[in-house]
Formats: structure tokens, C-alpha cells, sequence
């Protein structure tokens, strides 16, 4: 699992699976931002399999030690 953060736009993307193969993302799956005060993204790929979380407003949502690993 890896986690990429860009402070620009305050967003986070958390890798469940090392690399996003070429049929990619098929399916993305917004979380109510009405029930996290946020907006999270699931991304699944055409067989259903989780690759990965997009968190906007990730300085909100995530811990700062979260973001301070991230690459």
C-alpha cells in the first residue's frame, strides 16, 4: 500500500494494490460528503476489486502523521 499527498489541492490518494494495471480504473464510487464533511473517491477496477482512495480535503480526514508519510 502506498500513499501519495499533494499539498496544492489538499488531496491524498491511498494505492490498495502497488500499481494500477492498463485496464485502470473503471468505476469510481463517491462517499456522501455529507457524512464525512469531506469527499472521498473509491476507484475499482472492472472486475470490482478495490485499487484505491482519493480523500480531498485530506488534511481534514487524515492524521497529520498520515501526511507526513506520504510520498
Amino acid at each position: 500500500m502506498k500513499i501519495t499527498y499533494d499539498s496544492r489541492v489538499d488531496a491524498a490518494y491511498i494505492y490498495i494494490v502497488e500499481s494500477i494495471g492498463a485496464g485502470g480504473v473503471s468505476r469510481t464510487v463517491p462517499v456522501d460528503p455529507r457524512e464525512i464533511n469531506g469527499m472521498i473517491n473509491l476507484d475499482f477496477d472492472d472486475r470490482g476489486q478495490l485499487l484505491g482512495v482519493e480523500v480531498i480535503d485530506a488534511s481534514h480526514l487524515l492524521s497529520a502523521e498520515v501526511l507526513r508519510l506520504a510520498e
